[in-house]
């Protein structure tokens, strides 16, 4: 970003004196990287808590509840409702609080969904709208991040920006696999509280769990999460300080071309992400009762590898442009879902495999294009104005688990899978158009 000695005094020890990452004389990239990483801690834990509820509730059933399938898919979706909402509020906090205090007041919130969903889980009798409830709570862990990355951007200069946010949402989004992974194995053994009876008659499995496990185990990493940002972080001086200061970039008709863009990119990873246990459940484990996959088992793996790339090609688009890596990435996103839209219909469990490696491929593009639009975006705007619309397209992204479960829980799972592909369709068009080809408007 440019420099900031023009913006108005910020006092207090929150508050850099000035803050010029374009020079490199004075760039301080040790402060720039401690943000970092310390932002990335907390980021991930906070997409733990988002993502909870996509663990918890394919096995509500089995230790007592009695909920319908829609009513499961809309649980899953709440979160990403709730996410989204929230984005559009933390979007303009990092120029107002500072990267400081969003960081850590944001992550101390963090704590109420997950001491609820420990509590909830272990009375069978709580009710569907305090589940809903919490699971709309759950969501504070998504709107975080339309906070968090637009504030880490302010620390680094373009060329390195596709690398640092690269690396903290990927490594964020490796929350997401995180608890679907942990979940199933911390859920095995007592910790806190009594245990709760698994009961799967069609697989002839009884035994004791504690999910309120699930919840429990995060909070003291939330707690170290809280004082490392209390006390290691700083914010750098931005001259927007109200919300009325950063409505321009709506004017801006990049602003919703990269909001197309970042919604095929994650809001299909966060909506693939939510759902895909119980897409597994659903087509592949309980019609086929004792002889179906065990969603469990697959379900970390879609959030895994879309992390990964995430990580991995925010280096590979400061090298060679964001731009370029987002036309491969929406194309191989509408491609994958398409062949994918065909593996719906199982006759047996022997054409899983053919599904698995369908929704690997869709999380592995929208990985990448994550990555890549996010370098895109502060080579299209100024600096103020890049952290804003970095904040607004992940907050309309974030509805994905939202629209996802609505589609999937209405039955049109393969019109869903088709309407993605024309969509990456012109996504594919506007990008070439305005930001890929020689000569484009906006070269990034």
């Amino acid at each position: 970003m440019s420099a900031v000695s023009s913006a108005p005094t910020r006092k207090g020890g929150d508050w850099l004196d000035s803050w010029n990452p374009e020079d490199a004389a004075t760039w301080d990239s040790g402060r720039a990287w401690k943000t970092l990483w310390i932002t990335t801690f907390n980021l991930t834990l906070a997409f733990i808590t988002w993502f909870l509820v996509s663990a918890i509730a394919p096995q509500l059933n089995n230790i007592g509840f009695d909920l319908s399938k829609g009513q499961l898919y809309w649980l899953a979706a709440m979160p990403g409702l709730a996410g989204g909402f929230l984005r559009l509020v933390w979007m303009f906090l990092p120029p107002i609080l500072g990267t400081r205090k969003l960081v850590w007041m944001s992550s101390l919130l963090l704590v109420i969904p997950l001491v609820g969903w420990a509590l909830a889980v272990q009375n069978s009798g709580t009710s569907y709208t305090v589940l809903l409830l919490l699971a709309f709570l759950a969501g504070v862990g998504g709107g975080v991040f339309s906070g968090f990355m637009p504030s880490t951007s302010y620390f680094f200069p373009k060329a390195k920006q596709g690398t640092a946010l690269g690396i903290q949402a990927g490594i964020g989004n490796f929350g997401v696999s995180i608890v679907q992974f942990v979940t199933p194995w911390i859920i095995g053994f007592a910790l806190i509280g009594g245990s709760q009876a698994f009961v799967n008659e069609e697989k002839g499995i009884n035994k004791e769990v504690w999910y309120q496990n699930a919840g429990y185990v995060w909070i003291p990493f939330v707690i170290v999460g809280v004082i490392l940002a209390y006390t290691m972080l700083r914010s750098v001086p931005v001259q927007a300080r109200g919300v009325k200061d950063q409505l321009d970039i709506f004017g801006n008709k990049h602003t919703w071309l990269m909001t197309w863009l970042y919604v095929l990119t994650f809001g299909t990873f966060s909506g693939m992400a939510a759902q895909f246990a119980l897409l597994i459940k659903n087509f592949y484990g309980t019609p086929f009762g004792a002889e179906g996959i065990n969603p469990v088992s697959y379900a970390f793996l879609g959030a895994l590898v879309g992390s990964a790339a995430r990580v991995l090609a925010g280096p590979v688009a400061d090298r060679v442009g964001g731009a370029k890596v987002t036309l491969v990435a929406v194309l191989g996103i509408g491609l994958s879902a398409l062949y994918t839209s065909f593996q719906l219909s199982p006759t047996s469990v022997d054409t899983f495999p053919s599904f698995l490696w369908g929704m690997l491929a869709i999380f592995f593009f929208a990985g990448v294009g994550n990555a890549s639009t996010f370098k895109q975006m502060p080579m299209i705007f100024e600096p103020r104005q890049a952290g804003g619309v970095i904040g607004w397209t992940a907050a309309i992204a974030a509805f994905g688990p939202f629209v996802f479960g609505v589609m999937f829980a209405t039955g049109n799972a393969q019109l869903l899978y088709w309407l993605g592909t024309l969509s990456c369709g012109i996504g594919a068009v506007l990008t070439w158009w305005f930001y890929a080809r020689p000569g484009a408007e906006k070269p990034s």
